[in-house]
């Protein structure tokens, strides 16, 4: 029985503070398994986020790893936020730049950027246990065609905050009395709660925000939140938390940025320009990644 069937509908029917709850959906993406949560049929964005996946856990033995070539984006920013293992990102602009536990990549497409994801040599030769969250944030209409940029935050530049049993990284955003050094185009909130069993602490507000939980169990109220699943909350609810076992949940959110098309890894309020992008990938009109020859094709 899938996650969603099993609990999702007892979770909205008794639970006030719940708008909804999303069972992700694995989706391999050629020998590596992902956790996709959005978009969903249920719910296409929540605040800025219109693209959420779980990396993982997968465990990588000696000569394996995990091979995205380049290819190209439009229209948004991704953030990579890891919990275990490494990735190696490489991107038209020339960053090469590897992004390790707790530490932010933040990349901003605007008109157009390529990159790439690799396994480094090292890495590859020794294997790895890799887990984390990638996400993708529409950007708001003004900077829709911005000047591409990437930008590293060091795990040690994220505010902490530690609570009674609950230890609150701020990816993004302000709660908790402090604030993220991450750069964001609109309002928006991300934070990783780690939870020992028992804990509990309250949610900051957003105008729309969602609770993923990756490893464990989490309660709201009477709804029991599995790993692999997203409780879309409603927005002036006085959220508490609570951990049914060692969890590690992630809330995102935000100001929403407007109606979105998403094709392939391209994001625009108007189809057109999708469609600008998908010949100017076809017809080699994107800057490329430096010593990376290979690239992902266009989609059929």
């Amino acid at each position: 029985m899938s996650l969603h069937t099993a609990f999702e509908p007892a979770c909205e029917s008794r639970q006030d503070d719940i708008a909804l709850v999303i069972a992700s959906k694995p989706k391999d993406l050629g020998g590596f398994s992902v956790r996709r949560v959005l978009p969903s049929p249920q719910r296409r964005a929540v605040g800025p986020f219109v693209f959420f996946d779980e990396m993982g856990p997968a465990d990588f033995g000696p000569g394996e790893g995990i091979e995205v070539r380049p290819h190209p984006h439009i229209g948004l920013s991704t953030l990579t936020y890891l919990f275990e293992g490494e990735i190696m990102h490489r991107d038209s602009l020339g960053y090469e730049q590897p992004i390790r536990p707790g530490a932010v990549n933040l990349m901003t497409a605007g008109r157009g950027i390529v990159h790439s994801e690799r396994t480094a040599p090292e890495l590859r030769e020794s294997g790895q246990r890799l887990h984390g969250i990638q996400t993708w944030m529409a950007l708001p209409d003004p900077l829709a065609e911005t000047d591409p940029a990437f930008v590293h935050y060091p795990a040690d530049r994220l505010p902490r905050v530690e609570q009674d049993g609950v230890r609150v990284t701020l990816v993004a955003g302000e709660a908790f009395g402090a604030r993220s050094p991450v750069a964001t185009a609109s309002p928006t909130l991300y934070l990783d709660l780690e939870f020992t069993t028992g804990a509990a602490t309250g949610l900051p507000k957003a105008i729309e925000r969602a609770l993923y939980v990756a490893v464990g169990r989490v309660r709201i109220g009477d709804c029991v939140l599995e790993a692999g699943s997203m409780a879309v909350l409603k927005p002036d609810a006085a959220m508490l938390v609570r951990a049914e076992a060692d969890s590690r949940a992630i809330l995102v959110g935000g100001d929403p940025v407007g109606e979105r098309t998403l094709w392939w890894n391209f994001v625009a309020a108007d189809p057109s320009r999708i469609e600008q992008a998908k010949a100017d990938w076809r017809e080699g009109r994107f800057e490329m990644v430096s010593g990376d020859e290979e690239f992902i094709p266009l989609p059929d």
